[in-house]
């Protein structure tokens, strides 16, 4: 039979409009009134749609939902509440939506997968091995000299655009720039070695893998295999090179150091198992910081007042005579909360999914059989004035203690959560504070925001 529920154990108060088919079981098996049009994580639509339609399926539909996109039946999840109790379920192998389309170009090339292709207890051990020298606060500090000198490129570009531009203050295509630092920064840390994405003039192998990563999102599938096989062949020639300069340290009786120089040398993985891993968190390395920058800038440029407020914390807090480090980071909190504001406005994926495919699931009082998948609407999530009161609104002060309404922890959770989270979290964040940091401070950079 169908009803309509205006109470779910463990869950906020369903909407009237929200239909579960129940069955008598101990624990009851939902099922919601289909919505047409639902996220599915592995088809590429508009974004804005996506999201848009995220929020208004909530406010429909209440905290869980039932959509069909093509073949994929999804229950979507819209409550932090619901999320946490399913999030916490999960097995040893948590298991994304399928990743059709990057695992059709490493089945027909015959290529290995990665630690987004690999499923299972294949992936956990890959996860290992990769989570060393990344994961941890204390480890993303090994890389902070790097990506300060990756910072001080983007400082120089940045002051070169100005200066060429009619006006002297403009800088043409902020993305873009800002794109390219992600890149080169990602690139540094896993290839130990400068790619050239912030010259002037960027080397013609380095723009034809950049060109590569932006032909992928075109609908056309032999110049997606393409582009796949541009950017292993890229990662190949790098790894391969550091595997000689390796293999010459290790005969001088030289420690090696570096993320890639530890994944060659851990022995831990095959050469094949590197090249595969590679190339995915390259390829994933880039949105997070380049997309929140961009839009950090774009709000800051609106809002003098925080403008102001971040460049008088930085003041107070970095001596003038030397930048922003790494462990000025903690004394900065308006910085931090540019950020983590900025994420929940605009998470850069919007949309996640989990399969459990080890056993069935109880939310509440229902009972989902395995093999359920389960979409995480982690916009609608974050754009939820239960938890942000003003959610459309950029409010940076609402992450600041003492100040705005408490929000619930798996409300805006832009890494992931658990073994599956983000393995380049704390890349990313050292990425954005010291990036978000040097062109807030520098007076000569500062006209970009304005």
């Amino acid at each position: 039979m169908a009803l309509c529920r205006s109470t779910c154990k463990g869950m906020p108060s369903c909407p009237q409009g929200m239909r579960l088919e129940v069955t008598a079981r101990p624990a009851r098996e939902a099922g919601m009134a289909p919505v047409a049009g639902g996220s599915d994580p592995a088809c590429p639509i508009d974004p804005a749609m996506l999201c848009s339609s995220q929020v208004i399926s909530r406010r429909l539909y209440g905290p869980i939902w039932k959509s069909t996109f093509g073949h994929y039946r999804n229950i979507n999840i819209g409550s932090p509440v619901v999320l946490e109790q399913l999030l916490r379920q999960e097995g040893k192998y948590p298991m994304r939506s399928d990743m059709a389309l990057w695992k059709e170009h490493r089945d027909t090339r015959r290529l290995p997968y990665g630690p987004f292709t690999e499923e299972g207890e294949r992936w956990y051990r890959l996860r290992q091995v990769l989570n060393k020298r990344l994961l941890k606060p204390s480890e993303a500090l090994l890389y902070a000299d790097a990506i300060g000198e990756v910072v001080s490129d983007l400082m120089v570009r940045l002051r070169e655009e100005r200066s060429r531009s009619p006006s002297g203050v403009l800088v043409g295509d902020v993305a873009n720039l800002l794109y390219r630092f992600a890149l080169e920064g990602i690139s540094y840390i896993l290839f130990e070695t400068r790619i050239g994405c912030l010259k002037q003039q960027v080397p013609a192998e380095t723009q034809h893998f950049i060109d590569s990563i932006n032909l992928m999102c075109l609908p056309f599938w032999d110049r997606y295999l393409d582009s796949w096989d541009t950017i292993f062949a890229f990662g190949k020639k790098l790894i391969d090179r550091k595997m000689e300069e390796l293999e010459g340290q290790v005969e001088r009786g030289k420690e090696v150091s570096g993320y890639l120089s530890y994944l060659l040398a851990s022995g831990r993985l095959s050469l094949d198992e590197v090249y595969g891993s590679v190339a995915e968190l390259l390829l994933a390395g880039v949105d997070t910081t380049s997309n929140t920058l961009s839009w950090a800038l774009y709000h800051l440029s609106r809002d003098p007042d925080i403008q102001e407020t971040l460049y008088q914390e930085l003041k107070a807090v970095v001596p003038a005579d030397r930048f922003p480090a790494a462990e000025d980071i903690p004394k900065l909190p308006m910085l931090r909360a540019i950020i983590k504001e900025t994420l929940r406005v605009y998470p850069v994926v919007p949309t996640n999914a989990r399969v459990f495919y080890e056993k069935d699931i109880v939310i509440g009082d229902y009972l989902f059989p395995k093999n359920t998948l389960f979409v995480l609407a982690h916009y609608a999530m974050s754009h939820d004035e239960t938890y942000f009161p003003e959610p459309e609104r950029f409010l940076p002060q609402r992450w600041l203690r003492g100040h705005g309404s408490p929000h619930h922890p798996f409300s805006s959770i832009p890494f992931g959560y658990g073994v599956r989270a983000c393995v380049g979290r704390r890349i990313a964040e050292l990425e954005m504070h010291l990036a978000l940091a040097r062109v807030s401070r520098d007076p000569p950079t500062l006209g970009i925001l304005a």
